[in-house]
């Protein structure tokens, strides 16, 4: 560890100082809620290594985890090489999480207790804080629940973006505030173009009055390398033609290109970028006419090479983009580069272009765009950097999408005074505006905005009786920005149930998938266009019908349905070339995470008895304990909860799933011959499908202590607690799986007893047997008959509550409420997984032939 934090970032960075408001940041005790800093000054580098800094110099409150959220996929790739190198040259072991679809996270949920950076898309972060991850398996939900909204720190970058998610990241800060949560959970809202009033949501406007604001001083904007950044100019004109006028962009584009020079040329929509790129390559290959009078395709011989074209925009494959990112970072040749992009490049994309052509749009998006040309100064005035803007005539909010009307008109009126869009001179226009004038350029009235019956609502996953979940995203983008994700593959999916393995090694890469918009996938889907879905109830790929289709969902397209371009990315009407690569990537072996209601990947592990696996996990949880330095956290209860956890693994339905052979190519170690306390058996060949579908032993445990508890017959470790301890017990024992929690219902397809009265869900009957087991640690489980009347709304005849009535009441007690709840959860999952990890690991080498 250095001893100053100048000398922290220069190592970091590779010798770069940091600016006066990096280490103001880094110093901050509290940290600021507001950081209003210009484009191009650093931001990125100030939230993570300014977290780091304070982390690692154990000052009292910093949260472990940091939680950066961007608008765009684009830049999240790029926030985490970033983070990655600052790490590495910091030799620090800190690692880098990206929460996206297709990407193996179980590392950081494994080890609650390290510190972690976790990088990704509003859409997946918010999506995850609300309970209802995009692209992850509902079992995980409430894990990534209970970990991004305990003990963290969350960091919003460009806030001026993120549209309706930014109203819901100040109600999470409010909710965060009126719940309450283990350890500290704050947040930093940074953007070039910020105002306070943006924050004043229904739940958190009483606080905003008091947030702390960092903002640049004259001895930033006088700090080497950033005062070229401020006073670089960037002369601004009108262009002589409006969007509607493509033909004439495009040329105009080609006469102000300067050869050598980047231009870039960012418009408002993905379907005009395409079109717009389409006119450049005719420009840069125009037909020739042929000699009856016809037009030939055949491009003309050029006196000079054409520039590098590049279409970029946020409907592409990661692989793609990817590619863009080495290109861009690349010199221009000597003909330069045009980039037409959307406006994935309003944020964070390090590009610096010497001629920047722009559709017009809200001022906070123009103001972005700005910062792409000329940024780092490198022009001077007499250079030639220009930024030209592009009027849309729009007569109604139809023409001006994806923006407003108003906002166009708003923008427009400033635009035609401005003669220079240098930092230093948007900062001098923006003191000048009155309230109103602000008001007016930076309007924000977002549609939905979430309530706190809405969140206390989302705590539950278990779906209706429908099969629908409650609908998050209109909390998270506007209606058109709404994405599923989808994937290509040669060949249809499998049509038949396929077991976890084989799951795990269908599923898609994080390089494979396309963020696609919600609307245009359903009118894909309904020209009868073949697409697929994960059913996890079912364990398998079904046909997907257009109603089937909402945001976050991952959907798998075979190849010769067509819907990508390499150029072009998503295009409904595109092709796959024949030599396409889609073969399927080679996925990691076992994972934590379960693709399907019936899996059980945790006990697929090494021989552990019920006794020796429950020892384990105790061994995890005082782990936990020691290398987590929170307070409040009732370990006892976790303790209590993880020695009766697995109990339902005694249960005959489980037991009898666990092969005597292999199918005749193995049989069971010999100390494990014919016993029937098996908590964990490898490898998978010695595993069939349960007899009852959906049976779930973690209810088991949970109704089976109950049923004790009803009669009288508490246990030494639980008698001494009181009624809400014990329930908290209950539901963590019930939900470490993420597949009981606050409900017991019956699943649609699952078998019924022969008796026509008989209470019975996931896979339990009423009046099962459980037996006897050694539980570990000196603790024996009696034999009890399963009684599931609490199942059952209202009290039972002996005045008990039910189940449902027991959870809510914890869920809304005082001392725990949602967030503590899903912390805990979380918390005896990854001790449950590690335990079961290690348990691997320990057998591996051994032949159990």
């Amino acid at each position: 560890m250095t001893s100053s934090f100048n000398e922290f970032f220069r190592t970091a960075t590779g010798g770069c100082d940091p600016y006066p408001y990096q280490q103001r940041f880094a110093e901050a005790d509290p940290l600021p809620h507001l950081l209003h800093v210009p484009t191009g000054a650093g931001k990125t580098a100030t939230a993570i290594l300014g977290w780091l800094w304070q982390w690692l110099s154990k000052k009292p409150g910093t949260p472990r985890r940091l939680v950066y959220c961007l608008p765009m996929r684009v830049l999240v790739e790029q926030s985490e090489r970033a983070a990655k190198g600052w790490i590495k040259s910091l030799s620090l072991d800190v690692p880098i999480h990206v929460l996206m679809g297709g990407v193996n996270t179980e590392q950081w949920f494994l080890h609650p207790e390290k510190p972690a950076v976790l990088i990704g898309t509003q859409d997946m972060l918010l999506s995850r804080a609300l309970n209802r991850g995009y692209a992850a398996s509902r079992f995980h939900w409430p894990i990534d629940f209970g970990l991004l909204n305990n003990d963290c720190l969350w960091v919003f970058d460009e806030i001026q973006l993120m549209g309706v998610g930014l109203a819901t990241s100040a109600q999470l800060e409010a909710f965060r505030r009126h719940f309450g949560a283990y350890g500290q959970a704050k947040t930093v809202w940074m953007s070039a173009t910020l105002l306070p009033s943006w924050l004043e949501t229904v739940d958190l406007r009483a606080y905003v009055a008091n947030l702390r604001t960092l903002a640049l001083t004259d001895a930033d904007y006088q700090a080497a390398g950033l005062k070229e950044r401020w006073e670089g100019p960037k002369p601004i004109k009108r262009a002589m033609a409006t969007v509607d006028d493509l033909p004439h962009v495009a040329q105009l584009v080609r006469e102000k290109h300067v050869p050598g020079s980047l231009t870039l040329v960012v418009v408002n929509t993905v379907d005009r970028s395409r079109k717009l790129f389409e006119q450049l390559q005719k420009v840069y290959q125009p037909a020739k006419r042929s000699r009856r009078g016809g037009v030939r395709r055949e491009p003309q011989t050029p006196a000079a090479p054409p520039p590098d074209l590049k279409l970029i925009h946020s409907r592409f494959r990661p692989r793609e983009r990817q590619a863009w990112m080495d290109w861009l970072k690349s010199a221009p040749p000597p003909e330069g580069r045009i980039v037409v992009s959307t406006q994935v490049v309003e944020a964070g994309v390090d590009i610096s272009a010497q001629t920047l052509w722009t559709d017009l749009a809200p001022w906070p998006s123009l103001v972005q765009r700005f910062g792409r040309c000329n940024r780092r100064g490198e022009f001077a005035r007499d250079n030639g950097a220009q930024i030209y803007w592009i009027d849309v005539p729009a007569k109604d909010d139809k023409g001006a999408a994806p923006y407003t009307k108003e906002e166009l008109d708003a923008a427009r009126k400033h635009l035609e005074k401005l003669e220079d869009a240098d930092l230093k001179s948007l900062h001098d226009f923006f003191e000048t505006l009155s309230d109103k004038q602000r008001e007016e350029l930076f309007p924000y009235d977002p549609l939905h905005v979430i309530r706190r019956k809405d969140f206390i609502d989302l705590f539950d996953t278990t779906p209706d009786l429908a099969g629908n979940d409650v609908d998050v995203s209109r909390f998270i983008r506007e209606g058109d920005d709404l994405d599923v994700q989808v994937f290509w593959r040669t060949e249809k999916p499998p049509s038949g149930e396929l077991d976890s393995k084989e799951a795990r090694q269908l599923a898609p890469a994080r390089d494979e998938l396309c963020p696609v918009p919600v609307r245009e996938f359903r009118e894909f889907v309904e020209k009868k266009k073949a697409v697929f879905r994960w059913d996890p109830l079912d364990g398998r790929w079904i046909k997907a019908r257009r109603e089937d289709i909402y945001p976050g969902q991952v959907f798998w397209i075979p190849k010769d349905q067509g819907g990508y371009s390499l150029e072009i990315g998503w295009d409904p009407k595109a092709v796959w070339p024949d030599d396409a690569d889609l073969e399927v990537p080679q996925r990691p072996e076992p994972k934590t995470e379960e693709p399907e209601y019936d899996s059980d990947l945790l006990s697929v592990f090494g021989w552990r008895s019920i006794a020796e696996h429950t020892d384990d996990v105790m061994t995890e949880i005082e782990m936990l304990a020691r290398n987590n330095n929170l307070d409040a956290i009732p370990w006892n209860i976790l303790g209590v909860a993880a020695r009766w956890h697995d109990w339902g693994k005694a249960h005959s339905i489980f037991q009898a799933a666990i092969k005597d052979e292999t199918d005749g190519e193995g049989k069971r170690p010999e100390d494990r011959a014919g016993r029937r306390d098996i908590a964990k058996a490898a490898p998978q060949g010695f595993w069939r499908r349960y007899s009852r579908k959906h049976f779930r032993h973690e209810l088991a445990s949970a109704l089976g202590v109950l049923t004790l508890l009803r009669h009288g017959q508490a246990p030494s470790d639980w008698a001494a607690l009181p009624p809400p301890l014990q329930n908290l017990a209950l539901y963590l024992i019930a939900a470490h799986h993420g597949k009981v929690r606050l409900s017991i219902r019956s699943m649609p397809d699952e078998r019924k007893p022969d008796e026509p009265d008989k209470l019975f869900a996931r896979g339990v009957w009423d009046g099962d047997p459980l037996p006897a087991i050694d539980l570990g640690g000196g603790v024996y489980a009696p034999e009890v008959t399963l009684d599931l009347s609490p199942m059952q709304l209202g009290r039972g005849k002996d005045g008990s509550p039910s189940w449902a009535e027991r959870m809510l009441s914890l869920r809304d007690h005082a001392e725990f409420g949602p967030l503590k709840l899903a912390y805990l959860e979380a918390l005896l999952r990854a001790a449950d997984m590690r335990a079961s990890k290690k348990a691997d690991e320990r057998a591996k080498g051994k032949n159990y032939a």
